[in-house]
């Protein structure tokens, strides 16, 4: 499994895992991310934004995409400032086809090392509060519940793990 980093003209392939993800969730029943179904301006200018810096990572196997993910070192929107040195998870997508197969456990802990041979020592995220099997799927993987955040179009979790 390779990260490889996205560049400006992925755009549009970011909006479609983002789009499908979306979709995927809406037939589970699960109420997150419908705004990538037609997604507003500053969501766009929000990739954009991330694809300037050089923040988004496609995830291969076997030269197929798996998946994506947004990884930040300062998240004020989210988290406001903060002084400790971090890592942000954002935008953590796996293809509907590839789930089952433990690859955002896998993503999580290579991104831990990642950090970790980097002198970050502190991985957070969010997620929306109300889909309980991602919030327990995160704990699982050792996070913990910090506080919350209200977003225009969400209620989110902010979770946290500290690195070793």
């Amino acid at each position: 499994m390779t990260f490889n980093q996205a560049n400006k003209s992925d755009l549009t392939s970011i909006i479609q895992l983002l789009k499908n993800a979306s979709i995927e969730l809406e037939e589970k029943g699960i109420d997150q991310w419908k705004y990538w179904q037609n997604p507003p301006k500053e969501k766009i200018d929000w990739l954009k934004q991330g694809l300037l810096n050089n923040e988004f990572f496609f995830v291969t196997e076997n030269e197929r995409v798996i998946g994506m993910f947004r990884l930040l070192y300062e998240d004020e929107l989210y988290w406001g400032k903060q002084n400790d040195k971090a890592g942000y998870i954002h935008s953590l997508v796996i293809k509907n086809e590839f789930k089952g197969r433990a690859f955002g456990n896998k993503i999580v802990a290579k991104i831990e090392t990642y950090l970790l041979n980097n002198q970050v020592s502190l991985l957070r995220l969010d997620c929306v509060s109300n889909n309980k099997g991602l919030c327990s799927y995160y704990e699982k993987l050792g996070f913990k519940k910090v506080g919350e955040v209200q977003m225009p179009l969400s209620l989110n979790n902010l979770y946290e793990k500290k690195l070793n």
